[in-house]
């Protein structure tokens, strides 16, 4: 395994859409927490050094993924947004750790061979932040991928502070990205909640790095199923019959 390489999964929320008490990451997908998918997709590449954001049903979550493998754990108390999250996270990654993959706990179908490929692309370009992003049919509900005129990576706009020309972009970000160590400490205690949301979105680290400069890129995932996360009762369905499919869909 890369040991200069560190997964953060984050794994804090609450779901409320699920329509369950039970916390978001916890749900089952053919048995099994669909945590259980995404961290297995994060050993793959990052072997233990991964860790988990817990916040809501923070020890029944420790535990279910205690249960899988062995991780590092970081405490989100208060679920201040995802820029927070990671912040929550930096102290607990290892001191070896270069790049820094951030993904959610909420998108069982994401693969090892997606992240690699994440990862190889960041390091070859030698860049301080890469997004993962993906072109879909219906971008509603997903933060929108802008490009300069360029087409340059310039920000990542949440659909609630998108003007109704972002809301067009079919480009979206699937909150999966590759950032170096020193960059995400940099940038981290920058963020600001001056948005709809008043939440320390992670997205503004791309905006941030842009304004100043810095090396920021885009990788293009060839199959938006894969990205897909689970945030309702009729989204954990969608993801159950596309983990049934597997073996078509990850060829």
């Amino acid at each position: 395994m890369d040991d200069k390489l560190a997964i953060i999964i984050l794994a804090a929320g609450m779901g409320t859409r699920m329509k369950s008490d039970l916390a978001k990451v916890l749900h089952k997908i053919h048995g099994a927490p669909m945590i259980h998918y995404v961290v297995d997709a994060a050993r793959g590449v990052a072997g233990e050094n991964v860790v988990v954001v817990v916040g809501h049903q923070a020890d029944e979550v420790r535990r279910v993924v205690s249960e899988r493998a062995t991780t590092l754990f970081a405490l989100q108390s208060r679920q201040l947004g995802t820029g927070h999250a990671v912040l929550c996270a930096l102290s607990s990654l290892p001191p070896n750790s270069e790049d820094i993959v951030i993904l959610c706990g909420d998108v069982p179908l994401i693969r090892s061979a997606t992240l690699s490929t994440l990862v190889e692309d960041h390091r070859t370009a030698r860049r301080d932040a890469t997004v993962l992003a993906v072109e879909v049919p219906d971008p509603t509900g997903y933060g929108r991928i802008v490009f300069n005129r360029h087409r340059q990576l310039s920000r990542i706009v949440e659909e609630a502070d998108a003007t109704d020309a972002q809301k067009e972009i079919s480009v979206i970000n699937s909150g999966i990205y590759c950032v170096s160590k020193p960059f995400l400490a940099e940038v981290l205690p920058r963020l600001q909640a001056d948005n709809v949301q008043k939440e320390l979105y992670l997205t503004d680290i791309i905006g941030i790095g842009y304004a100043a400069s810095r090396k920021i890129g885009v990788v293009m995932a060839h199959d938006y199923r894969e990205i897909m996360g689970v945030n309702c009762v009729e989204e954990l369905e969608i993801a159950e019959d596309l983990m049934a499919a597997r073996p078509m869909i990850t060829a």
